[in-house]
């Protein structure tokens, strides 16, 4: 396993300013830009994606799009994302390198709310990333599907 601490170390604030927005999602993009190290280039996880990124997840979740084309609606589907749970942290990153650091496997897992019912939601991620020209091109997400689903079809605080 490994740690990772404060991944903008001796940056400026300027691409935290510009993601303010999206303060609700911060551990995860804070433990992605994190993970990446100084295989990206950019301050915050959106600053690291390649304009013509492909995100996919591997599962079915309502509202959620099986594949996102590109940077502008990966932000925005992070807006929404923002919208309806706030993650206060997310941690036990496990990342696994191959074909010099140009794809990347990460294991984390991230802990948050529901914000309509205040459900705890904990869920477990495997990410795989793959870089192109410093960036983020392409993305695989799987999740604890099961977590989710009943993080928000709970109706009280649990």
């Amino acid at each position: 396993m490994v740690s990772v601490g404060n991944p903008c170390s001796g940056r400026t604030t300027m691409s935290v300013e510009k993601y303010s927005t999206f303060k609700p999602v911060k551990p995860y993009f804070d433990l992605v830009r994190g993970a990446l190290g100084d295989l990206v280039d950019g301050e915050h996880f959106f600053d690291c994606v390649s304009e013509k990124i492909v995100y996919e997840v591997r599962y079915e979740f309502p509202g959620w799009p099986r594949i996102i084309e590109g940077r502008a609606d990966l932000i925005e589907a992070f807006r929404g994302y923002g919208k309806h749970i706030e993650l206060r942290s997310a941690n036990h990153l496990t990342k696994h390198a191959t074909d010099n650091g140009q794809i990347m496997v990460i294991e984390y897992d991230v802990h948050g709310r529901i914000l309509a019912t205040d459900v705890r939601y904990n869920n477990r991620f495997c990410s795989s990333v793959i870089l192109a020209n410093r960036r983020i091109a392409h993305w695989r997400d799987y999740m604890d599907f099961l977590a989710a689903w009943h993080a928000l079809t709970l109706k009280a605080h649990s």
